[in-house]
């Protein structure tokens, strides 16, 4: 991990405890956005783009949009694959 990496680390540690706090404030508008940056700054640290991203969401919504509204315990008890792999 370079040092760039590990002073990224090191903050989203901070933010972290900075949403798990806003959320016991009941913040909740404030830490979802605090989400927003979490998120963001994970996607730079694991090497992730924005195209990937968007890949995973249009995949979620197409797997929502063809799940029927009541799933079949069948259904919940399979595991769903991965839609998205991180590869180094």
């Amino acid at each position: 991990m370079s040092h760039s990496d590990e002073k990224l680390q090191s903050v989203l540690e901070t933010l972290e405890e900075c949403r798990r706090v806003l959320n016991e404030c009941h913040s909740r508008e404030s830490a979802e956005m605090l989400s927003i940056v979490i998120l963001d700054m994970r996607m730079k640290l694991k090497g992730i783009d924005s195209a990937d991203l968007k890949a995973l969401c249009d995949e979620m919504l197409r797997s929502a949009a063809s799940e029927p509204l009541t799933p079949s315990k069948q259904t919940q008890d399979q595991p769903r694959r991965p839609l998205l792999r991180v590869v180094k």
